[in-house]
């Protein structure tokens, strides 16, 4: 079988492409933007330990593992993570978020400095018109601060990154003297920031490639990150779009938690980027990164989730099931995962999964039967049927075995007495 015949694609076959080009680092905020969530708790140090060990099975290139100016808590935090780092041999690189002010840049320092691992600083600053409205702030005023931050970190030795929050609401007056500042002052990154989850794909470009003409006009090499947030829905498109724009760093949360609704999810992203040839990291893992997430920082998945949502790769609708039946039948592992699926289950270590419903045929029913022990017998793919056709929802194993239960000991079952079970 020609796999390349099996499947036409739209998104590099034709004049329009926004093509998504590595490599790419993957910037890692779980344990720093993902605790700023206000639904979530703070997990054990021992979860965020195993959290770290799979962003790096993972081959996630960085990871934010705190702002430790938050207070004594948060410096023991970031002190036992990059301790961790050092003495496990993990391959990802530790970072640190601060304001630009010496308190919170000083901690890093210490820790840097006692591990000797260098910590790149990410040092952010708003500069949007409204932020400087509400904090009566002006250019100047920006300026001296930014420059005090950034000469004090660079001065101690630490890699530092310049972070302009609210980014996509800041007018190019503000932002170029910014930049150009913070590249002079030795500045080698700058994360441009979608706080609020305002900006669109579009808004994305044109902001990316400004910031593309400020960084030439400077003369120096400066790299590129992107942080988002999901406000409007559009973090994971904006993250592909500024990839396709030239940005060479992504940041990303497990399951997307984050401020208010939450930061483009490191989860998806992984997926699409492999989906799109850019990377061919193992994503065998990353059920159990979603599901230390949920469980450690107690963030529940909505069943609909993608990838590893409940219902991602399981369906009770007669025409999908008979097609991965058929395509079972052909015996080909990559034909089953790609008839009726967008995404590869495998990939994740998953499997597709056929159910009963009202929306279901025949062959449901006998697929059911033959993987859970029964015979092909006629007679109860009628009563099998019969009762998911008077159901209102998908009926469970254990409904299902109570109505063939019913139906083999000539009992019968009232199929509208089904009910679902919770």
């Amino acid at each position: 079988m020609d796999e390349k015949a099996m499947i036409h694609d739209w998104n590099v076959a034709g004049p329009v492409t926004s093509v998504v080009h590595g490599p790419v680092e993957l910037d890692d905020e779980t344990l720093r933007d993902g605790l700023q969530s206000p639904s979530i708790r703070d997990p054990s140090l021992d979860e965020k330990i195993e959290l770290l060990h799979l962003m790096d099975t993972l081959g996630i290139t960085t990871a934010d593992v705190g702002l430790p100016g938050a207070g004594p808590r948060a410096v023991e935090s970031v002190d036992i993570l990059v301790r961790e780092i050092k003495t496990a041999g993990l391959r990802i690189q530790a970072n640190c978020a601060a304001r630009t002010k010496r308190e919170d840049i000083e901690p890093i320092v210490e820790i840097s400095q006692k591990h000797g691992m260098p910590i790149e600083a990410y040092l952010f600053l708003g500069c949007s018109p409204i932020r400087q409205y509400v904090e009566r702030w002006d250019l100047k005023k920006l300026l001296a601060i930014s420059s005090g931050g950034i000469e004090f970190a660079v001065a101690q030795g630490l890699p530092v990154a310049f972070v302009t929050e609210d980014t996509t609401r800041s007018d190019p007056e503000t932002l170029r003297p910014l930049f150009l500042n913070a590249i002079e002052k030795g500045v080698r990154r700058l994360a441009l920031c979608d706080t609020v989850g305002h900006v669109s794909p579009a808004g994305v470009i044109n902001l990316v490639r400004f910031v593309q003409g400020v960084i030439k006009e400077s003369g120096e090499d400066v790299a590129l990150d992107w942080h988002g947030h999901q406000d409007r829905g559009l973090s994971l498109i904006n993250a592909l779009t500024a990839i396709a724009e030239g940005v060479t760093r992504i940041h990303a949360t497990a399951l997307g938690v984050g401020e208010r609704v939450g930061n483009t999810s490191m989860d998806q992203l992984l997926v699409n980027l492999k989906l799109l040839g850019v990377i061919d990291n193992d994503l065998t893992r990353l059920r159990e990164y979603v599901e230390l997430t949920e469980r450690a920082l107690c963030a529940p998945r909505p069943r609909n989730y993608p990838m590893f949502g409940e219902d991602a790769f399981r369906t009770a609708t007669g025409v999908h099931a008979a097609a991965i039946i058929k395509a079972q039948e052909h015996g080909d592992d990559w034909l089953v995962d790609r008839v009726y699926s967008g995404v590869p289950a495998g990939w994740l270590g998953l499997t597709q999964h056929i159910q009963v419903g009202p929306m279901s045929g025949a062959c449901n029913a006998r697929y059911w039967l033959e993987h859970n022990g029964y015979k092909d017998d006629p007679k109860l793919v009628d009563v099998l049927l019969g009762a998911a056709k008077q159901a209102d929802h998908v009926l469970s194993d254990d409904e299902i075995t109570a109505i063939l239960t019913g139906a083999t000991a000539g009992t019968g079952v009232e199929s509208r007495s089904v009910e679902p079970t919770r």
